[in-house]
């Protein structure tokens, strides 16, 4: 940009617009970098495991871990599928029993779990095996999904219950 040499008022307009710009997009990433610093402190506080679990990195398991809170207020898996949003809802017609998708419970919690779910698909994990199993039962492709993320909300489950049993225990 400093070699840059405006010919006309517009040009000039033109120069400062995308220098005011690019320093918007610097302190941006600077933000990100310093949320995502703040994220993995957190993250390191609270000792969880969950971001082993393939498809859940920093950022996701920051989000899932601030929306749940504490875990012991779902006494089981269901009650926290029922949380998430993510147990699929009968759907009859005539003799047909289909799954519909449950607009209900936490939906940023069950957008957390379907973006699990994707990375899974495509960049393996379990849920690289179980989606097309479901698919060759039949199911079509975003009943599988549906499938894959009531599964995987028992796994993040879980995991967060386990972490949470390891810090109550006495250190021996």
């Amino acid at each position: 940009m400093k070699g840059i040499r405006p010919l006309t008022v517009t040009d000039s307009c033109r120069r400062d617009i995308a220098r005011d710009l690019l320093a918007d997009l610097r302190r941006l990433d600077r933000q990100v970098k310093e949320n995502e610093a703040q994220m993995r402190e957190a993250l390191a506080a609270s000792r969880t495991t969950s971001t082993s679990l393939p498809g859940l990195g920093t950022v996701l398991a920051a989000k899932v871990l601030g929306h749940i809170g504490d875990v012991t207020r779902f006494p089981t898996e269901h009650h926290f599928v029922s949380y998430t949003g993510s147990a699929p809802l009968d759907a009859f017609s005539g003799k047909n029993v289909r799954h519909r998708l449950n607009t209900g419970g936490n939906r940023a919690l069950n957008s957390a779990l379907h973006i699990i779910a994707i990375c899974q698909i495509r960049d393996g994990g379990r849920g690289q095996e179980y989606y097309p199993r479901k698919i060759s039962e039949g199911k079509t492709p975003a009943e599988a999904r549906r499938a894959l993320k009531r599964r995987l909300s028992n796994v993040v489950y879980r995991i967060i219950k386990r972490d949470q049993r390891s810090q109550l225990a006495p250190a021996a």
